[in-house]
């Protein structure tokens, strides 16, 4: 239920002025410790530079790197890493089209393609899918985990269930909490949320006891460098999965991957595969997953040095 529902609520979100991803690490002293539903990055200033450079993930070193668009350097100046990872960055850098490699004296040399824009960035929402509140789990320690790390602008629950007041008691005050159908795709906005700051320290919760709990502290440049790290994921991932192999299978409008013989979205990680009664192998439909998400959102499939043709705040995802 709650695949079909984080997929259902990603096809709602999609806007022409937003990126969508979904299932994204977001701690930053232990990176897959705290994984995010659902991520809304909204473009800043420079996000028609940065969609020009490539649809594809940005390697972080490749943008930490001392290398820009100007003379080329040799491989080992510019990267303060291991030959063979060194290596390795610039081959994957080269290959999306943010680095050009050449040799110079029998030496590997790089430039950047274009120069990075550290404003292309608007706002991160957070976004955390309990369709059934009735079964909480550990709902109330994660969304305490994001408020006090303030890596995202702003942390939402997402549900389907009625909210009630003892539920939004249980909930830290600057979580805001949307209603959410997944049939219908309507959503309502039963709380706002209140903005965090990442640009301030953070508090990052290691583990939690009844009498005792662990931190880390987190100084604004690692929050900056996570948020990065978090935004490029976010614009060379998206959120639709792979459809399954299977005779069976199909896409909905939006890309959502679909079972005839059940008459339902699948997951196809879980629901698919040899333990499927109704399994029966065979190439997964053609579902043009790029087109859909150019179309869709301001994420630019094949970018020709212009930029995206749109742009706008948060305020209309909201």
């Amino acid at each position: 239920m709650e695949f079909r529902f984080e997929l259902a609520l990603c096809a709602a979100l999609e806007s022409p002025d937003t990126v969508v991803a979904r299932q994204l690490g977001a701690g930053v002293a232990n990176p897959g410790g705290r994984i995010v539903d659902v991520c809304v990055l909204a473009p800043g200033p420079g996000f028609d530079r940065r969609a020009a450079i490539t649809p594809e993930r940005i390697p972080d070193p490749a943008i930490e790197a001392a290398v820009g668009p100007g003379e080329a350097v040799p491989v080992a100046a510019a990267f303060d890493l291991p030959p063979d990872r060194a290596a390795a960055v610039v081959e994957r850098a080269v290959e999306i089209g943010y680095l050009e490699r050449e040799r110079r004296d029998g030496r590997p040399v790089v430039r950047a393609t274009a120069r990075y824009p550290d404003d292309w960035v608007g706002s991160l929402t957070a976004i955390e899918n309990k369709p059934d509140l009735g079964t909480p789990g550990d709902l109330a320690a994660q969304l305490r985990y994001d408020v006090a790390l303030g890596l995202f602008d702003e942390v939402v629950l997402a549900t389907a269930s009625y909210v009630t007041r003892a539920h939004l008691n249980r909930i830290p005050d600057p979580v805001g909490v949307w209603r959410f159908d997944p049939e219908t795709g309507e959503r309502e906005v039963v709380r706002e949320p209140t903005p965090l700051t990442p640009d301030a320290p953070g508090v990052e919760i290691r583990e939690e006891r009844s009498l005792r709990t662990d931190v880390a502290l987190v100084d604004p440049d690692a929050l900056a460098r996570k948020r990065r790290r978090v935004a490029e994921r976010a614009y060379g991932k998206g959120w639709r999965p792979s459809p399954p192999a299977c005779a069976h299978a199909a896409g909905t409008a939006d890309g959502r991957p679909y079972c005839d013989r059940f008459d339902r979205v699948v997951n196809p990680g879980r629901d698919c595969g040899a333990a499927c009664t109704a399994y029966d192998p065979a190439d997964p439909p053609a579902i043009d997953r790029d087109r859909l998400r150019d179309e869709r959102t301001a994420w630019v499939a094949e970018p020709d040095g212009d930029g995206p043709r749109r742009q706008s705040g948060l305020s209309r995802f909201l």
